[in-house]
C-alpha cells in the first residue's frame, strides 16, 4: 500500500525512527509506515533540534530508506528555504533519497517566530508543486501552539489546505474539540502522541488518520541507556 493510500480510510500509527537500527526494528514490529524526527536525528549527531543541515538530513533519509521497505515520512523542518534552490530543491533531494512523504512547518528558528502568513502559504504551495511531481505526500504543520506564539492555527491550516497540502498537523493540539476542528477542515490529520492526548481508539472516532511519536522514542532510548549505565556504575 502506498503512503497516500494509508491515509484514505482508517487511522494508522507512524512511529518516528531516529537511526537506521530503530527504523529496522520498527518495521519488523509491523508498522505500515515510519517517519524521521528532527529532534531524534539531531540527538544522534550530538546536536540540538533544528541544527541539522540539509545535507545531513538527506544523508539520513537515504540511509533509512536503504534499510527499510515501508514508506518513510520526513520531518524536514521548514524545508531549508535559505539553502541553494530553496524549499523546491529540498524536496527534490528528499525525493532522490527515497522519501514517500515530508512535512513543512511554519516556524522560523532564525527569527524565533512564525513565518508571516502569505510567505508561509507560498512555501507550502511551492513544496506541494514539487512534491506531487514525485508522488510525495505533503504534511503542512502549523507550529503556533507548540511554540506558544498565539497565531490562529486553524486559519493557517485552512490556507495550507487550499495551497494543496495533503495532511494537516498542529503539534500539541491534543484536546478533542481542537482535534475535531482540524479534522473538519477536510484533510487527513496527524496528531502527535505527546502530553495528555486521547487514546488511539478515541482519535479514530474523531476522524484522525495518523498518529506520530515525534522525538519521544529517541528520548526513551537515550534515557534508558543512561539509566542502565548509571545502574551498572
Amino acid at each position: 500500500m502506498t503512503f497516500a493510500e494509508l491515509h484514505e480510510s482508517d487511522l494508522f500509527v507512524m512511529p518516528n525512527a531516529f537511526d537506521a537500527g530503530s527504523a529496522k526494528r520498527l518495521e519488523e514490529a509491523g508498522f505500515p509506515a515510519l517517519a524521521t524526527t528532527s529532534h531524534g536525528h539531531a540527538a544522534t549527531l550530538g546536536k540540538s533540534d533544528l541544527e541539522v543541515t540539509r545535507d545531513e538530513l538527506v544523508a539520513h533519509v537515504a540511509l533509512l530508506t536503504s534499510v527499510i521497505t515501508v514508506p518513510l515520512n520526513i520531518d524536514s523542518a521548514d524545508c531549508f528555504p535559505r539553502e541553494e534552490g530553496g524549499v523546491a530543491r529540498t524536496v527534490e533531494l528528499l525525493a532522490q533519497a527515497g522519501a514517500s512523504g515530508l512535512s513543512i512547518e511554519d516556524y522560523d528558528p532564525t527569527r524565533s517566530a512564525i513565518v508571516p502568513f502569505d510567505e508561509a502559504v507560498e512555501r507550502v504551495a511551492t513544496v506541494v508543486r514539487t512534491a506531487h511531481q514525485h508522488g510525495i505526500v505533503v504534511t503542512a504543520r502549523c507550529e503556533s501552539v507548540l511554540y506558544g506564539l498565539g497565531e490562529d492555527h486553524l486559519a493557517r491550516l485552512a490556507a495550507y489546505r487550499d495551497a494543496g497540502a495533503d495532511v494537516l498537523f498542529a503539534p500539541l493540539v491534543n484536546d478533542e474539540d481542537g482535534i475535531a476542528a482540524i479534522v473538519a477542515l477536510g484533510r487527513p490529520v496527524n496528531v502527535l502522541a505527546a502530553g495528555d492526548h486521547p487514546t488511539v481508539e478515541r482519535l479514530r472516532e474523531l476522524g484522525v488518520r495518523r498518529v506520530s511519536t515525534g522525538g519521544a522514542l529517541a528520548g526513551i532510548a537515550y534515557d534508558a541507556a543512561v539509566a542502565a549505565a548509571k545502574a551498572l556504575a
